[in-house]
């Protein structure tokens, strides 16, 4: 479902998530070797991440990526969706050029949903939950549709 880019990204930003603050930024070939993500490839998206907002860099010796923000605060949206369309019935299933409510091919009502769906859990679900420090921090996950 994910690009292979956004679920680089994503694995990417759960590895410096789940890192102990004390084990201070992580640096690009710790992540490349842990993940097996090519380092050149990894470059790339570090960069884009950091340019984004989504993470913070700091060069030099100690330097290395951080989140720039909490990880019960970082929607999974605003990481994929900086290399993936995450949007709801963002294309016909069936490769129609034109495809909606009013036009529908065969398989729109239940892609629709379906995409409706995954939109929605990419927007609601921080990183945070996919770690499960919403629960451990004693806060009451989101419901979901």
């Amino acid at each position: 479902m994910l690009s292979q880019t956004a679920e680089y990204a994503l694995r990417t930003i759960l590895f410096i998530a789940q890192r102990n603050e004390e084990a201070g930024p992580a640096r690009t070939e710790a992540i490349a070797e842990a993940l097996g993500i090519p380092r050149n490839y990894l470059s790339k998206i570090l960069h884009r991440l950091a340019q984004e907002g989504v993470l913070q860099s700091t060069r030099g010796r100690g330097g290395g990526f951080v989140l720039s923000r909490p990880a019960d605060r970082m929607p999974l949206i605003d990481v994929v969706g900086l290399f993936d369309q995450i949007t709801p019935g963002r294309q016909c299933l069936l490769g129609r050029p034109v495809c909606s409510d009013a036009t529908a091919c065969d398989a729109h009502a239940a892609w629709k949903d379906v995409s409706e769906r995954v939109a929605s859990f990419f927007r609601d679900t921080t990183v945070g939950e996919l770690l499960g420090e919403a629960q451990a921090a004693g806060k009451r996950p989101r419901s979901r549709a």
